[in-house]
């Protein structure tokens, strides 16, 4: 199944994998939560506390959020927790039921484990948003290895976070399968050749799915769970 760039139809032979690496906002969480906190309930709290407009707010803070975007800084809730001077885990907790994981995800991870396949979460969220998500989600146990960029010092964007990341895990990038929900982290996954990267395209329940344009996309896992 190769891509590099190029799209093609969606035919993962199973007995060729046997690493699977996995982002996890978009990927295997519903990215709702993350979207609705960034963008309705953080303004929300900064209109308040500055005594602003919720437009306005939402103007400064999707303004911040741009000019950090690609960096790690983007993904850093201590960068961010300094920067807007707020609680971000007690925010975060206040609408945590909104953490949920996609339809089909934990039938795919299980059947997947199942296959004796090694399965890696490999993620640019901070450690401490992880923590969280993992105990909303109970899908910790079916990791051999939670990644996060963070613990590089780089995100999955760079280079140098596969290098980092096949220096620990020892990965083969001829066995292996990468699924994501970001453009510019896809192509970073594949610029690094690893053989089978996949596009998630529909991030959030609650909007429309959206073609990543240069490879094999997917709505839900139900499309590549093992037989």
């Amino acid at each position: 199944m190769e891509q590099h760039g190029a799209e093609s139809n969606l035919n993962i032979d199973w007995n060729l994998i046997d690493t699977v690496l996995l982002d996890l906002d978009g990927t295997l969480l519903d990215l709702n939560f993350d979207l609705e906190f960034w963008l309705e309930y953080i303004p929300e709290i900064y209109s308040k506390k500055h005594n602003i407009k919720i437009d306005e707010a939402k103007e400064v803070i999707i303004s911040m959020i741009n000019s950090q975007e690609g960096k790690l800084t983007w993904y850093c809730l201590d960068y961010w927790e300094e920067t807007l001077n707020l609680d971000i885990m007690k925010l975060k907790g206040d609408i945590s039921h909104l953490i949920q994981v996609h339809d089909h995800a934990l039938n795919f991870l299980q059947t997947v484990k199942k296959h004796n396949k090694r399965i890696y979460l490999v993620t640019n969220a901070h450690r401490k948003g992880i923590k969280l998500k993992m105990q909303k989600s109970g899908l910790h146990d079916y990791f051999d290895e939670i990644i996060s960029s963070h613990d590089y010092g780089v995100p999955k964007q760079e280079q140098k976070f596969w290098e980092e990341l096949s220096n620990q895990i020892n990965f083969n990038k001829e066995r292996s399968v990468f699924f994501d929900d970001s453009l510019d982290v896809l192509e970073s996954a594949s610029r690094y050749n690893i053989k089978n990267v996949i596009a998630i395209s529909r991030p959030s329940t609650k909007i429309p799915k959206k073609h990543v344009p240069g490879f094999i996309n997917i709505v839900n896992f139900m499309e590549v769970t093992p037989k």
